[in-house]
């Protein structure tokens, strides 16, 4: 069993600041790329950011030079630093992982910006 648990998600004013993070437990096997997606109401949920073992990363346009993916092997842990916020950045976030076992998905952290 994989488990992903999230954290760091609430309410800020645009332009401010919030980091995300994503722990995996479990019966972890080679985890290679690990991501992180979102949701808005009424919206398919979209890419937000990923990341490779090998450190390569890719961003959704929307966020490129405001958002930072990063993540710590030894912990299992990913993180997405959102710096710029806007209101248009409000969803629901879900960090993805996908191993050998399967795909795997946090539980969804909210992320609202509005003043």
């Amino acid at each position: 069993q994989v488990q992903l648990v999230e954290s760091g998600g609430g309410l800020v004013q645009p332009g401010g600041s919030l980091r995300l993070s994503c722990a995996v437990s479990g019966s972890i096997f080679r985890i290679n790329a690990m991501g992180w997606y979102r949701q808005a109401p009424g919206k398919q949920r979209e890419l937000v950011a990923a990341s490779t073992s090998g450190g390569n990363t890719n961003y959704a346009d929307s966020v490129k030079g405001r958002f930072t993916i990063s993540r710590d092997n030894a912990k299992n842990t990913v993180y997405l630093q959102m710096n710029s916020l806007r209101p248009e950045d409000t969803a629901v976030y879900y960090c993805n992982v996908p191993m050998m076992t399967g795909i795997y998905w946090g539980q969804g952290t909210q992320v609202t910006v509005s003043s």
